[in-house]
């Protein structure tokens, strides 16, 4: 975690969308929801918050090491515009805090943006 000039937070964890879970999910043990349980015990270890006011929080989506430098440096922060859903890396993140409801989260803006290493960054207000 590091705080940088703007107010924002920086975690490098890379963000995983929340998978539409099943009752077999208890048992089977599938490796989309075994790659969530392990990223909402890191975001449990990191005691990440959002603050209280409103956050404007960006997911940075690491790009596939299969894409060539080229392609890589065209697409690196510009928006990701691919499945997964926006709306599934925020559920999968607030859901990942547990010390705090759902509920309580009266404003929040999220992006998605490309870049080379995942990461989740948190400005204390979204009008930064």
């Amino acid at each position: 975690m590091t705080e940088d000039k703007r107010g924002a937070t920086v975690y490098r964890v890379v963000p995983v969308p929340k998978p539409r879970q099943t009752q077999r999910d208890r048992w089977a043990k599938r490796p989309i929801v075994l790659r969530y349980r392990a990223y909402r015990d890191t975001i449990e270890a990191l005691k990440i918050q959002i603050p209280d006011g409103g956050a404007w929080i960006i997911f940075i989506v690491p790009m596939p090491a299969s894409w060539s430098g080229k392609k890589k440096e065209r697409h690196d922060g510009k928006p990701h515009q691919q499945r997964p859903d926006l709306d599934n890396y925020l559920k999968g993140f607030l859901d990942a805090i547990r010390r705090i409801d759902d509920s309580r989260v009266w404003d929040i803006h999220p992006t998605k943006l490309w870049g080379h290493k995942g990461q989740i960054i948190i400005y204390r207000d979204k009008n930064k």
